[in-house]
């Protein structure tokens, strides 16, 4: 997140708005500040006021935002706690930008915020800040620290982009235009491929057409800032009901089954691929719309066919395993920043239409072919009369309020539901989490499937708890697993899932579903033995677009020309720049140890920093964790920091200070966050990375002091 460097001029603090008095509880007054922070940012996120034509970023109108007006009184209690607060705002879980904390007084002006006077009430009931925010915007708000001060970045690439025009910045301009299409459908829904091609021109044109702007086709500041307006707009980013903007990641609702489809087969797994390519074919006009009915006809073969060839993979329209995992993560893609399976921040209801509607008639369609008691609906992306009986069904088979409409509630219901029959997790009218039967070793069946899959999801954000296959069979890493959940729960540690051990997994597993979304490593394609110039395929095309991805991040690494299947000389220049970066031997052919390396990289790249900032050195906060297999500066920065305690510390371990966080780095990390007082999960969040830094400092790192100086220095604009 970058910090407007305009806040040294002028300080923001709530005395402009707040109605305080020396009397307000310490907890009312950080709530009132985090909100105006929140909703600053967000006017800086969404580019509130540029995209409207004006050449500022806030304004001093109490009416809209605040700003410190030089002259007023500034209490102590304001100066320190702001101070404080400076870096911390309010954001939902699962979404990348700072909230938009609409408030207001409460008493003169009314709102569907949070009522300032009202935060007195609550704190003197004994709320803490956070708390109170919740009591007004939900609980999914939390709070986010930052160290990345810096001025406010412009999104205008500084050049128009016109057809050919390739990199970051076209990708931000279609998947923009994909969300906008889903409100205006005449202007097309460009693919997501980073290429200003045909599809993008002609959405352009007649975007520019309908809000009466120069019709070329391409898109300078006049053209882009409009669509950022549109798309703030049609995504409500700067009002409570927002969409959202998602990290890239989303529930896993892939997992392969294990059966190759092809023309005749029917069921269940046959609508999940036809699912992936109806919501792909939004997107990209070169993919048909298939019918989601279960049975592999020729129309979808041919839509099969056609993902295949744009993938580098054998167009043959059978989808096995290469081809299920590469449909999905193409899917993953597209929907990343058009919903996917995350709360639209809508209630949808009869005759509601659009991509949310479909996701919801297609897990009624899923269910309905798992619970008898439930009817099968068409997936149009129309709410009619059909899909109200089938969700009223649902609500009621499944104890919700019967009103037919899809709030959060039902929302997450049927997203829990569809992911339990996807992924084969329930048998026929068991409901997920329904306890069956007592399972141990030697164990098989769904129940043990299920069981499995909350221990994987639980490992995934637990760190020591180990992760297990799902296969239904309860082995000894099965009960490995489950001893180590009882032992950290207070369970009798018998390695034995009984009634208060299979509640304690499900439930917690839930709750980490539905606190956010969850970040899932797409499947890396399996590396042959090598990777050479002149080969094709799958895996080159993931190389191509690896590399396309690390040279956004990493100077010194050159993108190729384009994402392509085919091994040619960009892309092996591409390797060799990418191998003199990591200290491989430069030769343009990739190995397993280069393909590792990439591969790391690009993953620690994507979870260690939000999309719109390149991850920073030098004591920098990156603003996500960092957890075992993250790379870059930000991991490199910590072993410094961790060698530097190790210099006057006997019990902390030296670490090799190679920018990826290995076994070694995790483990001196649990040791030193055993000795702050953290949690020792292994796991950089904020408060490790602070707590860390100032430790090297006062060991007496020279350079850690430098960096701590330099972030509790103001900085200049």
């Amino acid at each position: 997140m970058h910090f407007p460097s305009f806040w040294q001029k002028f300080y923001f603090v709530p005395t402009s708005s707040v109605p305080c008095r020396l009397t307000w509880p310490e907890q009312a007054l950080r709530a009132n500040i985090l909100a105006q922070i929140s909703l600053a940012l967000n006017r800086i996120y969404t580019e509130w006021y540029p995209s409207r034509g004006y050449s500022f970023n806030i304004t001093g109108s109490p009416g809209y935002d605040q700003a410190y007006v030089e002259g007023r009184t500034v209490y102590a209690v304001m100066e320190r706690l702001t101070a404080e607060l400076f870096s911390t705002f309010v954001r939902r879980s699962g979404d990348a930008e700072p909230y938009f904390t609409e408030y207001c007084d409460g008493k003169l002006v009314t709102c569907a915020g949070m009522k300032q006077w009202g935060t007195v009430d609550r704190a003197n009931e004994g709320m803490s800040a956070l708390q109170i925010l919740r009591y007004y915007y939900g609980d999914r708000v939390q709070l986010a620290t930052t160290s990345n001060l810096a001025d406010i970045p412009e999104s205008y690439p500084g050049s128009p982009l016109r057809p050919g025009s390739t990199g970051t910045a076209v990708s931000i301009l279609q998947k923009q235009l994909s969300r906008i299409g889903k409100d205006y459908p005449a202007f097309g829904k460009p693919a997501l491929t980073g290429t200003f091609d045909d599809a993008t021109e002609a959405s352009v044109r007649a975007f520019q057409k309908y809000f009466s702007l120069t019709v070329d086709g391409i898109v300078g500041r006049a053209t882009w800032y409009k669509i950022s307006y549109i798309y703030v707009s049609v995504k409500d980013l700067a009002e409570l009901t927002s969409e959202g903007e998602e990290f890239d990641a989303v529930v896993s609702g892939g997992v392969w089954p294990g059966v190759v489809l092809r023309q005749g087969s029917t069921g269940v797994h046959v609508e999940q691929v036809q699912f992936w390519l109806l919501g792909l074919s939004q997107f990209d006009s070169g993919i048909p719309a298939v019918a989601v009915d279960g049975s592999y006809g020729a129309a979808t073969a041919a839509a099969v066919r056609a993902f295949q060839q744009q993938a580098g993979l054998t167009a043959d329209g059978v989808v096995g395993r290469l081809t299920w995992e590469a449909l999905y993560a193409a899917w993953v893609d597209a929907m990343s920043d058009v919903g996917g399976t995350a709360w639209p921040g809508t209630v949808l209801r009869q005759g509601a239409k659009g991509n949310d509607v479909r996701t919801v008639q297609f897990w009624l369609l899923v269910a309905a072919g798992n619970y008898s008691a439930l009817p099968t609906v068409t997936v149009d992306g129309s709410f009619g009369p059909s899909t109200l009986a089938a969700v009223t069904a649902f609500q009621e088979y499944f104890g919700l309020t019967a009103d037919g409409a899809v709030g959060r509630a039902t929302w997450n219901k049927l997203k829990e539901v569809g992911i339990a029959v996807s992924n084969g997790l329930v048998d026929p009218n068991v409901a997920p989490g329904q306890f069956v039967d007592t399972l141990r070793l030697g164990s098989t069946g769904t129940p043990v499937r299920a069981a499995q899959y909350w221990l994987r999801l639980l490992a995934a954000y637990y760190s020591g708890q180990p992760t297990v296959t799902v296969d239904g069979v309860f082995g000894q890493a099965t009960r490995a697993a489950v001893l180590a959940w009882q032992q950290r729960m207070g369970l009798t540690a018998d390695g034995v899932i009984g009634r208060l051990t299979w509640q304690s997994l499900y439930q917690n597993a839930a709750a980490l579903v539905e606190s956010g979304s969850l970040a899932t490593a797409r499947v890396v394609p399996a590396l042959p033995a090598t990777l050479s110039p002149g080969d094709s395929g799958a895996a080159v095309l993931w190389l191509s677009r690896t590399m396309q991805f690390l040279a956004a991040w990493l100077d010194g690494i050159r993108p190729p020309e384009d994402q392509s299947a085919v091994y040619g000389d960009a892309l092996e220049a591409s390797v060799r720049s990418a191998q003199a970066a990591f200290d491989l031997p430069e030769t343009g052919v990739v190995d397993a140890d280069d393909w590792a390396a990439f591969n790391a990289a690009a993953l620690a790249l994507l979870t260690a920093a939000p999309p719109a900032a390149r991850p920073e050195p030098d004591g920098i906060w990156p603003g996500h964790a960092l957890m075992l297999g993250s790379a870059g500066p930000a991991v490199l920065q910590l072993q410094r920091w961790l060698n530097a305690l190790a210099a006057v510390w006997i019990e902390a371990q030296f670490v090799p200070e190679t920018g990826r966080l290995d076994q070694d780095t995790e483990t001196a990390l649990q040791s030193f966050q055993s000795r702050a007082g953290l949690v020792p999960l292994g796991i950089v969040d904020d408060a490790t990375w602070d707590a860390l830094r100032d430790a090297a400092a006062l060991a007496g790192c020279a350079d850690c002091a430098a960096d701590a100086a330099a972030q509790a220095a103001p900085k200049e604009g």
